[in-house]
């Protein structure tokens, strides 16, 4: 049977300097994320819930173990995380995805205000989302690893933008300056990476 495995970063560890550091990079690929993959392995090995995609176990999360919720969770996220970053990022969005930004939001930094907002003001650890709902844009957040494809979600939608900020996403180089964290963050985003996603969810 398939098992879950840690996925490579698209780039170096240092490649996101100066706004991500290399050791914060290092350590949460090689020591956070890879534990989600070991443990979410563990947690499906030998019950009917393994050969399940990630998706098919978010569709009824609520009714799998908190292990696989938490896991699986991680895992996902994470492996989004990855590629919604790049070495000398965009900046703003263009195309398609710059048009439903400034059509849903009036303007690209009202948009980056709200995501803002939502990752600077979850409580406690968790993520901050651009989801596409029915093929609306909406802004959201989840507490821990739990993201909006669950069906616990309080917003659902299928995620083509997010933001880590647990703590050990950036408290090595910001402490407990979170908004510093978010604010650099928007230096290092990949919207190719988003524009497609944004696309292949449209089709």
């Amino acid at each position: 049977m398939s098992k879950f495995e840690l996925p490579s970063l698209p780039y170096s560890y240092d490649a996101l300097e100066p706004y991500i550091d290399k050791m914060t990079m290092e350590i949460h690929h090689s020591k956070h994320h890879n534990a989600y993959v070991t443990n979410l392995n563990k947690a499906v090995d030998g019950t009917s819930l393994e050969g399940k995609t990630l998706e098919e176990l978010f569709k009824d999360i609520s009714k799998h173990p908190v292990a696989v919720r938490n896991n699986g969770g991680g895992h996902y996220n994470h492996s989004l995380f990855w590629t919604l970053m790049k070495k000398n990022g965009e900046g703003t969005p263009s195309g398609e995805l710059a048009a439903a930004i400034n059509s849903t939001f009036d303007s690209f930094e009202n948009f980056k205000k709200k995501f803002s907002d939502a990752a600077a003001g979850r409580f406690g650890s968790g993520w901050a989302w651009l989801v596409v709902q029915n093929g609306n844009l909406l802004v959201t957040s989840t507490p821990n690893q739990d993201n909006p494809l669950m069906d616990v979600a309080e917003v659902k939608g299928i995620p083509i933008l997010g933001l880590d900020v647990w703590e050990h996403a950036y408290y090595l180089k910001y402490q407990n300056r979170r908004p510093e964290y978010i604010e650099n963050w928007w230096n290092v985003v990949n919207w190719d990476e988003v524009a497609a996603r944004f696309s292949a969810v449209k089709k």
